[in-house]
């Protein structure tokens, strides 16, 4: 799938995720409603839905990392297409191993960028940034038990 596609799907996908979060329709009619009226098909739908469908299935695990990084906020705090950002890219760094946290940041900043506050490109940043950075400490940290 190009980048273009990918791109739609993701922006599909927050679309859903904030419908979810705001107006509490059901995922289904959320996600019927967003393919109709953007038409995708293929790929780039199944992308939506298992970021849809993904997301919401960890949504605590993500939120959960999300307060240990926004020290003294938590997400229900965060304007709702900034937390539906965040938990999207996170998703995506955790369980979509065939794209890089690199490209899920950067789609996240810009999609923020987009669609949210002039200050939320910076902090989805600073969030994402963070989350990387530890989830790399914790990966080069010697196992313990190795040592007995």
């Amino acid at each position: 799938m190009g980048t273009k596609r990918r791109r739609a799907a993701r922006e599909t996908a927050l679309n859903v995720l904030y419908q979810i979060d705001v107006a509490k329709i059901t995922v289904d009619e959320a996600l019927a409603t967003a393919m109709e009226n953007t038409g995708l098909e293929g790929d780039a739908a199944e992308f939506t839905e298992t970021l849809v469908r993904g997301v919401l299935a960890h949504v605590r695990e993500l939120d959960k990392h999300v307060e240990g990084l926004a020290v003294g906020w938590e997400p229900q705090r965060f304007p709702a297409v900034d937390r539906s950002i965040l938990r999207m890219a996170m998703f995506e760094i955790l369980y979509l191993d065939h794209i890089p946290p690199s490209v899920s940041i950067n789609e996240a900043v810009d999609m923020a960028k987009k669609y949210s506050t002039d200050e939320s490109g910076k902090f989805i940043n600073g969030v994402l940034g963070a989350f990387v950075r530890r989830a790399i400490e914790k990966s080069e940290e010697p196992d313990a038990r190795k040592d007995s």
